[in-house]
């Protein structure tokens, strides 16, 4: 019991510590802590590695643009951390560190993928000579992602929709999704504009025939920047 009683009291330690290292301790328990750890050289360790680990994040945070999913799950680590009974203070600072190191090299991979983008002016053709559009390509994990703004395309619907699709210069087509009408679309896309160089938007029909109608209302090239 006795053991117990004075586990979680060095719980409750290393959670004060991490609270006035970070800023978050209640002012009516800052200035007995502070006490405290001026006459404890172990106590003063213990705040020095909650201190370096806040550094470390808030130097992460104004170094690279973390993704606001992995930020909220630092900060959920260290309210667990500052709430949470803990048994090795040396591990706390080790953990937050490691957390961080994460979150610096996933933001890092994310910023430089998020920098690839082409984009497409769209011009009409015969069939819809008052549409217009504009398409941005972004590049992500999981491929990617187009924007597509466009107007003078009539709603269609009973079974009637557009596709659009990236072709190369062999003309092979690719389909990259299929809409009602045209003025906040989101498209996907499995190959890279690089070589799939032109951008089209076809009117087609549910009726089993999945190649291209041929019915193209928009084109335009790929183009990269934007």
């Amino acid at each position: 019991m006795r053991r117990r009683r004075e586990r979680k009291a060095d719980g409750r330690e290393i959670a004060e510590l991490a609270a006035l290292a970070d800023g978050s301790l209640a002012p009516e328990r800052r200035a007995a802590l502070e006490s405290r750890v001026a006459a404890s050289s172990e106590l003063a360790d213990r705040l020095a590695e909650q201190q370096r680990a806040v550094a470390l994040a808030r130097s992460a945070a104004n170094t690279v643009e973390t993704p606001a999913a992995l930020r909220a799950r630092i900060e959920a680590q260290r309210h667990v951390r500052r709430t949470r009974i803990a048994t090795r203070p040396l591990a706390v600072g080790a953990a937050a560190t490691a957390v961080l190191a994460l979150a610096v090299g996933l933001s890092l991979f994310g910023s430089d993928t998020s920098r690839e983008r082409f984009h497409a002016a769209l011009a009409p053709t015969d069939l819809l000579p008052a549409a217009r559009g504009e398409a941005t390509l972004t590049k992500t994990s999981s491929g990617w992602r187009i924007g597509l703004a466009a107007t003078g395309l009539p709603r269609l619907a009973g079974g009637r929709f557009y596709e659009a699709w990236l072709r190369n210069a062999a003309g092979v087509l690719v389909p990259i999704g299929t809409f009602n009408e045209g003025r906040d679309v989101t498209l996907w896309a499995g190959v890279s504009p690089k070589d799939f160089a032109t951008l089209t938007v076809t009117r087609e029909q549910a009726d089993g025939d999945q190649t291209s109608s041929a019915e193209t209302v928009l084109v335009g090239a790929v183009n990269a920047g934007g």
